[in-house]
């Protein structure tokens, strides 16, 4: 009696490289008019779903980015408000060099402001005038000449909006009237100042009610008003940090504050707002799963005698499983992709162009002229891993269905 020949390597499980072959193959949906139309509107609806999300993301991250740039701008990191008691300028420029030898600090600028009514040719308006230097903050006069001229008159720069609201031109004569506190009484102070130019910050209620002029002028017109001390930082994140260093060096009665203390309420309700944007839109994303769901029942539907084939030929249903999963999950990172790519280029349109833009009164609610959009990679990672999440979790119910695939009836199947 002949032996029977020696037997074989055990045939290896149908793995590998293959998976990721037929997941492109049934993605292509080669033969099927219905595989192809349902493959091709999850992709669509998984991509606006993204592009929503990204484009509000943008809207709101460079909303606040744009609003903080312009707070701090204006304001400085942190605010340093002497006791009145503390002698207004030896004492001041001694806590102002104290503050310099901070690590963190950049720039100390002494301000001072006035609040008061300015008029000329028959206009008024109410307006805070910052004393400071030239190129001190935001708000600053650029190159203008705050200086006094030949006859006296010291200059002073408006806001874009203030400038126009008055119907200046530049060397007109500007009436300054302001409430000033001397001998224990209030009086009143009138000043005649020169225009010399205007700035434009971006942020309405600066451009439409402030004025800068030289610190010198604003505390002749006010001996006993306001002034402050602005400290620049080189890292925004450390206001709190040099704000808390700086009052452990000045005098009792001092007053420090940071700029995120200040606004803290705005920026909470910003970032609460920016959570349920995401979660409302992200509802878009999860609708739009069901359809890569649906071109996966689609599949195994109209695939079923191939996934019966390939079942007797050794392919195990786990891997069977594999295989619609990478299917689906290769819809969900392909509309994912072309979803923020979509959104960053919507993002710089709106940028480039201000295609969203307010006139002063909406500017003065918003605090901005033209919407900013930024889409940050923190946002485009969240909303990618968002999407492929929930991707995978929808495609999980349909793929296990390759669990209970009977190779026999399936190869039966018509």
């Amino acid at each position: 009696m002949k032996a029977p020949p020696p037997a074989g390597p055990a045939p290896t499980p149908l793995t590998g490289s293959l998976l990721y072959a037929l997941a492109l193959r049934f993605l292509r949906g080669r033969g099927s008019r219905l595989l192809s139309s349902t493959a091709l509107a999850a992709l669509a609806a998984s991509t606006l779903g993204v592009m929503a999300m990204g484009v509000a993301m943008a809207l709101m991250t460079g909303y606040r980015g744009d609003l903080q740039k312009k707070l701090v701008g204006a304001n400085a990191a942190v605010l340093v408000y002497p006791p009145p008691v503390l002698d207004r300028d030896a004492g001041a420029s001694r806590l102002s060099d104290s503050i310099r030898g901070l690590p963190e600090v950049t720039r100390v600028d002494r301000v001072a402001y006035v609040q008061g009514v300015m008029a000329t040719g028959g206009r008024e308006a109410e307006v805070t005038l910052r004393g400071a230097a030239a190129d001190a903050g935001l708000l600053s006069a650029g190159t203008a000449d705050l200086a006094p001229d030949a006859d006296g008159i010291s200059g002073v720069v408006l806001g874009v909006d203030l400038a126009h609201d008055l119907g200046v031109a530049p060397g007109d004569r500007l009436r300054l009237v302001v409430v000033a506190v001397g001998e224990g009484a209030p009086k009143f102070v009138y000043r005649t100042l020169r225009f010399a130019g205007t700035f434009t910050s971006g942020f309405a209620e600066f451009d439409r009610e402030w004025a800068v002029a030289a610190r010198e002028t604003v505390v002749a017109l006010a001996p006993q008003g306001m002034e402050s001390l602005e400290v620049v930082v080189g890292d925004l994140d450390r206001a709190p940090a040099v704000a808390e260093a700086i009052r452990g060096l000045a005098p009792d009665g001092t007053l420090v504050t940071d700029w995120k203390e200040l606004n803290r309420e705005l920026f909470a309700a910003l970032a609460l707002q920016k959570a349920a944007l995401f979660l409302l839109l992200g509802l878009i994303v999860l609708v739009s799963t069901f359809n890569v769901a649906s071109s996966l029942v689609v599949l195994v539907r109209e695939r079923r005698r191939d996934l019966g084939v390939l079942a007797a030929l050794g392919l195990a249903p786990q891997s069977m499983r594999r295989v619609f999963l990478l299917y689906g999950g290769a819809l969900g990172a392909a509309g994912t992709a072309l979803g923020l790519a979509l959104a960053a280029a919507i993002s710089w349109v709106m940028n480039t162009f201000e295609l969203i833009s307010f006139g002063p009164e909406i500017a003065s609610i918003y605090f901005l002229r033209a919407v900013p959009f930024h889409l940050a990679a923190a946002d485009a990672a969240l909303i990618a891993l968002f999407t492929l999440v929930v991707t995978f979790v929808s495609c999980w119910l349909p793929s296990r269905r390759a669990l209970t695939l009977d190779p026999s009836a399936a190869l039966r199947y018509e």
